[in-house]
């Protein structure tokens, strides 16, 4: 079985139990995540391997992380996740990318991300829920954070921290790579 296999399980596996666990209908989970009742059934059944951007909105919905829709590892009472086994969840061909290093869900699911951004490149994000924060450091590069449709420059060494509520996106509008690690905390479903 082939990685993307094992994470295609994974997911189906993950998204029909969790769905079960919050008592989540089809037709609930997919009007609260913003994805349709085909495509839920789909991924439910692995027949499918959905965008970073469905994921993220199923995983919101649920309120977990995403590493506890996709992880096939679960139980242990301290889980190391080698750098083999962190997930790459999009890339480019010029060579950005983003990994999902690792997540929690203790008081609420918490996730943490390693970026790379190659120049020119970047990623827009939905808003998540409210009560979501995001905390980020750079450590090679500008970054340009964008939030609510101000952009700010984020220089090597600098950490920022903001409400995930509103729409956000990250660029390079530099010459050199960025890379950033975030931290993503998401609120507990009521």
């Amino acid at each position: 079985m082939t990685d993307l296999d094992q994470l295609t399980q994974s997911l189906a596996r993950n998204l029909k139990r969790w769905r079960g666990e919050r008592g989540f209908t089809l037709d609930a989970l997919a009007s609260r995540a913003g994805v349709s009742r085909g495509m839920i059934i789909q991924i439910e059944q692995a027949r499918t391997n959905p965008s970073v951007g469905t994921t993220v909105k199923l995983a919101d919905a649920l309120g977990i992380s995403i590493t506890t829709l996709l992880d096939y590892e679960q139980g242990a009472p301290v889980r190391l996740v080698d750098e083999s086994q962190a997930v790459r969840m999009w890339s480019t061909e010029a060579g950005s990318a983003t990994t999902l290093l690792v997540g929690a869900d203790a008081r609420g699911p918490l996730e943490l991300w390693s970026w790379h951004l190659m120049p020119g490149e970047g990623s827009d994000s939905d808003p998540h829920p409210e009560g979501t924060v995001e905390l980020l450091h750079v450590t090679a590069g500008t970054l340009t954070l964008v939030v609510d449709g101000t952009p700010y420059a984020v220089p090597a060494g600098t950490s920022a921290t903001f409400e995930a509520h509103h729409p956000h996106a990250y660029r390079n509008e530099g010459s050199e790579p960025v890379d950033a690690t975030m931290a993503v905390s998401i609120p507990p479903v009521r």
